[in-house]
């Protein structure tokens, strides 16, 4: 079976993604081959594409981390699924294609009323939410919840699972054009990031303890978020926003002197004031499969809303897909449909 996939043959640039075609083997025994209609997109797909994500595989490969689509054929040990099976999936990279193989413990059914486009955009940005507020976090009832990047996927489904603990929630912008859509997913206070963001999280608290930070832009907003943080407090961080590069290719100096400036965290005031900082990468789930399937029950259990698709692409526009979600002007997924 021949199959179209976006491969990049060097990283650093984004110019060097491109579209090929080729050939695709018969599942193994325990995968299933799925006909990808839609295609998640991430940040941690742009970091892998600059060489700056440390999960990423060696060259050629093909990005992307998550998909749905249509089962079309199966290995004889790849129980529980059915040929016609409409289904969401997450991959260790190779997401960027039309057909794909992959072992069906990581495939999920797509929810009878989601479309294909919304499969797409749930299982990377609810996991990484999820994970972090639940798993990490040790959320509790009516806790005080600071969320950075609160009008993105992750952001909005991590607000969303907090709302089930009845917490008081901050989300954090960029922007002001996000302000209502903030105020429509239900956070109490919205905080559009100046250059005086402590005092405005200062205000924003009003007394309140600051019980867990959702971190994922790094810099100045990291070290400002952590030292308001509350004894027993846990910042969790996930990204690095501000080493991404709003351009096709990779700013050098940029990025070292981003490294070297980056927060530096002393573990004994950690001791002394009872705060915790706890990082993560999604892909290290990729090896703990029944841990991963056990927390994806957990968040469907949870009967969030479907995902809130921000812009949708076509295949020939990926480039331009890139692009928008690298602008920070995206709320909530960006979905490449495929078919």
């Amino acid at each position: 079976m021949n199959r179209l996939v976006y491969k990049i043959d060097k990283t650093g640039n984004l110019n060097n993604l491109k579209l090929i075609e080729e050939n695709l083997n018969l599942p193994g025994d325990n995968e299933v081959t799925v006909e990808v209609k839609s295609i998640g997109l991430n940040f941690a797909d742009i970091f892998a594409m600059l060489g700056l994500y440390s999960a990423t595989p060696k060259t050629p490969f093909i990005p992307g981390l998550e998909y749905s689509g249509i089962i079309i054929q199966k290995g004889k040990n790849a129980d529980g699924f059915e040929i016609g099976d409409k289904v969401m999936g997450l991959t260790r990279f190779g997401a960027y294609s039309s057909y794909l193989n992959v072992n069906s413990g990581y495939v999920f059914p797509l929810p009878h009323s989601w479309t294909f486009e919304e499969g797409a955009a749930f299982l990377v940005n609810g996991l990484t939410a999820y994970y972090a507020l639940v798993e990490l976090g040790n959320i509790k009832l009516n806790q005080t919840i600071l969320i950075h990047s609160a009008a993105g996927g992750v952001g909005i489904y991590a607000n969303r699972i907090a709302k089930k603990f009845n917490a008081y929630t901050i989300g954090t912008i960029g922007s002001n054009v996000k302000i209502d859509l903030c105020k429509q997913e239900g956070y109490d206070d919205v905080i559009v990031r100046g250059k005086k963001f402590m005092e405005q999280l200062k205000e924003k608290l009003n007394g309140r303890n600051l019980d867990i930070i959702l971190e994922c832009i790094g810099g100045r907003i990291f070290k400002d978020s952590f030292a308001l943080l509350s004894p027993q407090g846990r910042l969790i961080t996930y990204g690095s926003a501000n080493f991404n590069s709003k351009s096709t290719n990779i700013n050098y100096l940029k990025l070292i002197f981003i490294y070297l400036s980056r927060p530096k965290i002393d573990p004994l005031k950690m001791i002394n004031t009872n705060r915790s900082v706890m990082g993560f990468n999604l892909i290290w789930l990729w090896e703990q499969k029944d841990q991963l399937s056990q927390m994806i029950d957990k968040l469907i259990n949870l009967n969030l809303e479907k995902p809130l698709i921000g812009k949708t692409f076509s295949l020939n526009e990926f480039h331009s897909a890139v692009q928008f979600l690298q602008s920070g002007k995206s709320v909530g997924k960006i979905v490449v449909k495929v078919k």
